[in-house]
């Protein structure tokens, strides 16, 4: 999968990874690719929540602590 930005939360805690997406996401064009790195074991739900209650593409987690996610709107 192409990605065109890497968000690197490693080592914080939720929600501040969650936080930093929602914010990096709202700068971006539609259909931008955003893989956000967070290994706080809370990332795992938090980030697919966050894109079911936003609207936006939880594309997976291709690799440990990674999450991919696509802005729709």
């Amino acid at each position: 999968m192409d990605v065109d930005e890497v968000l690197d939360c490693r080592g914080e805690r939720c929600p501040l990874p969650v936080i930093r997406l929602a914010r990096r996401m709202a700068d971006v064009p539609p259909g931008t690719v955003v893989r956000l790195l967070a290994d706080d074991p809370a990332a795992a739900v938090d980030v697919p929540a966050w894109c079911r209650m936003r609207g936006q593409d939880y594309l997976g987690s291709p690799a440990a602590a990674t999450f991919d996610v696509r802005r729709t709107n």
